[in-house]
């Protein structure tokens, strides 16, 4: 199959400035809501498993199950845009959402916290998330015009993340941690109303084919894999089995992909999606930056909250460093993507986080001082900032119109993978035995993992012109890289 460039196919036609903020308004909050959905529980653990009667390790599974679901339905996802229509799945996993944030507030015990919070608000954001980047590359065609919608997309998400605890820390001080969840229904209310101004470029296709088997297997792996990295503190032997086992199902899904192709269907998920080279460096890139992230995000509120006994207050505005150096950077993506190649972007952008992950295990261990998380935290922010926006666009421009709802959900289910994984992988390691040692072990651990990353971005900044170049900097797209 011969891939298309991004500029083929049909274009939408040019709007004013003030259509496209009206345009970019519910896409960004959207992503915003869904990204602090994922980090203001971090500071909340210690109230939630005290109101709830449960254990931190029972928090820890609500919110790394929240990034699960996300993360094995996306795909599903992405590819029922096609078939929906981008608007009204859009619109019906914001209903979804808004259903389990208010479930969520009004939780009697973990198991309704876990329907509402992790299955209902999960199942939600995969799919509302795949239209908003479908959304975004269709209706910002030109590269600069894009990068800025997706400079703001990412702030938006990337603030929320990192600005989750602060905000959720003020919330539940103030007033409960069932207010955060109230608080998530009252700005999807707004999304909704802000939607109306957003159009669908593509018609939808409700014949289009959905292959239910390959959602199965596809989500099914993925779980496993999951489940594995949690059971690590307290059996090895059911780990390796349950990691065994998803990387069976996930060959079965692979397998059963190829059979679909060879009959003349289409499949979940097309393998002519694996044969970029650009494409598939970026989202290795998006998978690790979210891992760090979140994984950054959980090791420090826990250790905050459980060893160093900070409230959910003192424990937000510690990550207040975090939430500004990533949104100086987020925002700056418009101007960073005209001097720069957008590899050369991710690779500082690693080189700086495992910089400030460095200094979050020195500074920390030599001092008792909340200020020592400052240099760190802020680094942090500021690196991801710079690469969130670029493996967007890598990955999302590497292919044309037609193909976005199975680029987008794939994007973002490895994103979200990311984000569970390092949700998983920290609060593993730090339930394990919550010390100064466990942090310190689980920061190494981030850093190790964002070295892997960065030498994916060396090699992806390989395969990017100059951004001086008469592209602008676009990533090449030959599907056969």
């Amino acid at each position: 199959m011969t891939e298309q460039t991004p500029d083929a196919g049909p274009r939408t036609p040019p709007r004013s400035a003030g259509a496209d903020r009206r345009v970019l308004a519910p896409l960004a909050l959207a992503q915003f809501i869904c990204s602090f959905a994922g980090s203001n529980m971090n500071v909340m653990i210690n109230d939630i498993s005290r109101d709830l009667d449960t254990t931190v390790q029972a928090v820890q599974v609500v919110i790394t199950v929240f990034l699960l679901v996300m993360a094995a339905l996306m795909i599903p996802g992405g590819k029922l845009t096609d078939r929906l229509g981008r608007k009204r799945c859009f619109l019906i996993g914001l209903a979804v959402y808004g259903t389990g944030a208010v479930l969520s507030a009004v939780a009697p015990g973990v198991g309704v916290l876990l329907v509402g919070n992790s299955i209902l608000e999960g199942v939600g954001t995969a799919l509302l998330i795949p239209p908003v980047y479908i959304l975004t590359t269709l209706l910002f065609t030109d590269l600069t015009a894009r990068a800025h919608a997706f400079g703001m997309i990412m702030a938006a998400g990337g603030l929320g993340a990192a600005a989750g605890p602060l905000i959720g820390g003020l919330i539940t001080s103030a007033i409960s941690w069932r207010a955060a969840f109230a608080f998530q229904a009252l700005v999807i209310a707004l999304i909704i109303a802000l939607s109306r101004s957003v159009p669908d470029p593509l018609p939808p296709d409700p014949h289009r084919h959905f292959d239910i088997p390959g959602a199965v297997l596809s989500a099914g792996g993925l779980t496993l894999i999951v489940m594995g990295i949690l059971a690590a503190d307290n059996s090895l032997a059911l780990t390796a089995a349950l990691l065994a086992a998803g990387m069976l199902v996930l060959a079965g899904f692979l397998h059963w992909v190829r059979v679909e192709e060879r009959a003349g269907r289409e499949p979940l998920l097309s393998t002519s999606l694996f044969r970029n080279r650009s494409s598939n460096l970026g989202l290795v890139t998006q998978n690790i930056q979210w891992l760090l992230l979140m994984g950054s995000s959980f090791t420090v509120a826990a250790y905050l909250q459980v060893v160093r006994g900070y409230d959910a207050v003192k424990t937000g505005l510690i990550f207040t460093a975090a939430t500004v150096g990533l949104l100086a950077s987020s925002l700056a993506a418009e101007r960073l993507a005209k001097r720069r190649s957008q590899g050369t972007l991710i690779t500082a952008g690693f080189a700086v986080t495992v910089a400030g992950i460095a200094l979050l295990i020195g500074l920390v261990a030599g001092s008792r001082s909340p200020w020592a998380f400052v240099p760190g935290l802020l680094l942090i922010g500021l690196g991801l900032g710079v690469m969130l926006t670029p493996s967007v666009n890598v990955v999302q421009s590497s292919f044309s119109e037609q193909r976005q709802g199975e680029i987008s959900g794939l994007s973002r289910s490895i994103s979200n993978l990311g984000s569970s994984f390092g949700t998983a992988i920290a609060g593993t390691i730090l339930v394990a035995g919550l010390t100064t040692n466990a942090y310190a072990t689980a920061m190494a651990t981030l850093a190790v993992i964002g070295v892997l990353g960065l030498v994916a971005a060396v090699k992806l900044s390989r395969t990017t012109p100059r951004a001086d170049t008469p592209d602008g900097g676009r990533p090449d797209v030959s599907p056969h890289d």
